[in-house]
């Protein structure tokens, strides 16, 4: 699969040259935030953009369509889509060669750690990413008013944007510098995180029901078992992952879990 995801991502996009607005067609809110120039926003990505429509999408958040449900202005969820799939390929592709010799448990743990809500938050936040996002209502204070979810999903649409305006090479140099060369990985790893209770305490904020931890299946001798485990919700599986522990398994198929609620 990630075979063909990489073909897919490889294959550069072609920018698309800004557009008029078509008769009848919303024009864009106007910026409740402080706007960007085409020089900032390069800035921001680190080279010289080509599409700077892709970037004010990836900074309208979608509570600006909410008193409009027919407006065609996007917000910036479809790049939000593909800016979630091209950082986790990037991120698992580093981890990987970074560290041969450690098993698909820990890079899932690392991973899970790199693209969490909160440390894209915290990235987003120091390239201030806030100044630019546009959100409903009036803002006095940007930095304040934008939420965790709003920046971190923000910063995926980012990089959505750069992937598709310069391809997936340009994307990797942003991840790079923004998400891995800003940490101590070897010491990010070895931070204990509980996302069995957080997952836990994320369900029932929605929910009354709890998560269930299952062994799908063990292998290897006696002495050096294998487990897989998969999370179930509601009679729904949400993550799966292996290792020699059955309890650093559940927390990394937990770990998985939590990316499909990141959003709630």
């Amino acid at each position: 699969m990630w075979r063909r995801v990489r073909e897919i991502f490889k294959a550069r996009r072609q920018p698309r040259a800004p557009t008029k607005p078509e008769a009848g067609r919303a024009t864009p809110p106007d910026r409740e935030t402080l706007p960007f120039t085409e020089e900032e926003i390069a800035a921001l990505v680190g080279e010289p953009i080509q599409n700077i429509t892709l970037y004010e999408q990836a900074m309208r958040h979608r509570s600006l369509m909410r008193g409009d449900p027919e407006s065609r202005i996007e917000s910036n969820e479809r790049l939000e889509y593909l800016g979630d799939a091209v950082l986790g390929y990037i991120v698992a592709d580093a981890l990987f060669r970074m560290f041969p010799d450690e098993d698909e448990g820990y890079l899932t743990r690392l991973r899970a750690k790199l693209v969490s809500g909160t440390a894209l938050a915290a990235s987003a936040r120091e390239i201030a990413l806030h100044v630019h996002l546009q959100t409903a209502g009036s803002i006095t204070d940007a930095q304040t008013r934008a939420s965790d979810s709003m920046l971190s999903d923000a910063f995926e649409a980012l990089i959505g944007a750069i992937h598709l305006d310069l391809g997936l090479e340009a994307a990797t140099r942003f991840v790079e510098r923004h998400v891995l060369h800003t940490r101590d990985l070897t010491a990010l790893a070895r931070q204990r995180v509980n996302h069995k209770s957080e997952l836990l305490e994320t369900i029932q904020a929605e929910r009354q029901t709890q998560p269930e931890y299952r062994v799908i299946s063990e292998s290897g001798p006696s002495h050096a078992k294998e487990f897989e485990v998969a999370v179930f919700i509601d009679g729904r599986e949400y993550g799966r992952a292996s290792d020699t522990s059955k309890k650093r398994a559940e927390q990394a198929a937990a770990a998985i879990a939590l990316t499909h609620f990141k959003q709630t």
